[in-house]
């Protein structure tokens, strides 16, 4: 037994020394969660991350949306359809022009959600910090449509 430790450890070192420069370009590009670039909107209580494509244009978009502790949206609505998983966190979500903070849903971690074009909703986080992959067609506009 003593002998298969010192292997181990020299293959977990080759493991460990295989870098992402070593792959093809043309094959596959990685981002490690350090060189994803997140724009902070402090007003919101949120951050975005894009992936891929321009979520203000036509196209397809992924973006990483991150929602601070006790910040919410209000109620709005986006033009077309959103796919959403919950990566991280519990998301919390309600519906309809009615702004009711306190009738939110939770949605935990690897849920996925359909936001409908055109469905009026609103979400945040509460106690903790959550994470969402967003994926659609742009552009992704929010119309606001809270009754007062």
């Amino acid at each position: 037994m003593p002998r298969v430790l010192p292997l181990a450890i020299l293959v977990l070192m080759q493991l460990a020394s295989v870098r992402a420069a070593d792959l093809d370009p043309k094959a596959i590009s990685i981002q490690l969660p350090k060189e994803i670039k997140w724009n902070v909107n402090e007003a919101a209580g949120s951050a975005q991350a894009v992936l891929v494509g321009d979520p203000s244009k036509p196209g397809l978009y992924v973006v990483l949306q991150k929602w601070f502790p006790h910040h919410n949206s209000r109620p709005h609505f986006h033009p077309n359809d959103r796919y959403i998983t919950v990566i991280s966190g519990t998301w919390w979500v309600n519906t309809g022009p009615k702004y009711d903070p306190a009738g939110m849903k939770p949605v935990p971690a690897g849920s996925f959600v359909v936001h409908t074009g055109k469905g009026i909703h609103y979400d945040g986080a509460r106690d903790e910090e959550a994470v969402l992959q967003i994926v659609g067609m742009g552009p992704a506009t929010g119309t606001p449509a809270e009754e007062k």
